[in-house]
């Protein structure tokens, strides 16, 4: 299981953070390596809500079966991935100041078609580069 874990001010407080990240559809315009988003069922938002997000990074591309697990706004989504990569993700915000502590982290579990557990030691810093370029783009949509 890797462990990755990024972070991010915004100068925005978090119930209007939420307004933005709680729209699971729009992750696709600030997330390079979300190539689309396809919902499964009539649910976009909520525990239970459950979407298929195609994802490319570098010439590697998977399908990654998400379900919503935690629902607080304005606080928390989490997630569980149940695709080609397993494991857990989870959004939190607090409010820091007159912004938002934005703190993305998963743990992740690599199939053997992906290098395994090695695939995990080297995909984690290369996916916490590409997940602080998507919290900049993030951050860009506040400024």
């Amino acid at each position: 299981m890797s462990h990755i874990r990024v972070d991010v001010a915004l100068p925005a407080p978090p119930a209007a953070v939420w307004a933005d990240v709680g729209h699971i559809a729009r992750h696709v315009e600030w997330m390079a390596d979300a190539v689309s988003i396809r919902f499964v069922g009539e649910r976009r938002d909520g525990v239970g809500t459950t979407f298929d997000c195609r994802t490319r990074i570098g010439p590697l591309r998977v399908t990654d079966r998400m379900v919503v697990t935690e629902w607080e706004p304005p606080s928390v989504m989490g997630i569980s991935h149940q695709g080609a990569v397993t494991g857990t993700g989870r959004f939190t915000l607090r409010a820091e100041g007159t912004g938002t502590r934005f703190t993305w982290e998963e743990d992740l579990r690599f199939p053997w078609w992906l290098g395994g557990r090695l695939g995990g030691l080297v995909g984690a810093p290369v996916l916490a580069m590409v997940w602080r370029r998507n919290l900049a783009a993030l951050r860009r949509r506040f400024a």
